[in-house]
């Protein structure tokens, strides 16, 4: 069985930003959509964190699906962030970004997840690359079906 939901647009401006320490990964790029109206977009960035917050899924039984996001993790730092992706879309006329990097710790131990807005600063910088999406609304809405916020292209 195969399912999805698409929507198909163009590309705009190609924004290119370094966010400076103590910037929040989410909030900034966030802010720099604000700044170059940018309503929605796909994100690619790399660069160092003082701390992360992130999230995994984890085995839920009373989950529609089985399984849901845990609690929030934290790792101090320094957090080498190797590499990270995600799409800005609007939930309710605000943004909402859905973020997920790869990073490791100063042994060198890989992990990852789901990023979490307002947990994340900056270290030395963070490097990305912002690409515009025009011509569809990127969304994130609550899915009945998984009982969850989830992406929705119009």
């Amino acid at each position: 069985m195969i399912r999805f939901h698409d929507a198909c647009g163009t590309t705009g401006k190609t924004v290119a930003a370094r966010l400076l320490p103590d910037t929040d990964l989410i909030e900034g790029i966030e802010e720099v959509c604000k700044k170059n109206n940018i309503k929605h977009a796909y994100v690619t960035c790399f660069g160092s964190f003082k701390k992360c917050g992130y999230m995994n899924l984890v085995p839920k039984e009373d989950a529609k699906v089985g399984a849901g996001y845990g609690n929030v993790l934290q790792k101090d730092g320094p957090v080498e962030f190797l590499n990270g992706t995600g799409v800005v879309c609007q939930n309710n006329n605000a943004y909402d970004t859905h973020f997920h990097a790869t990073m490791c710790d100063t042994s060198g131990n890989v992990f990852g997840g789901h990023i979490v807005k307002g947990y994340t600063p900056t270290l030395t910088t963070v490097d990305l690359i912002i690409f515009e999406i025009k011509d569809i609304e990127m969304l994130r809405v609550y899915d009945e079906e998984t009982d969850l916020t989830q992406f929705l292209p119009e």
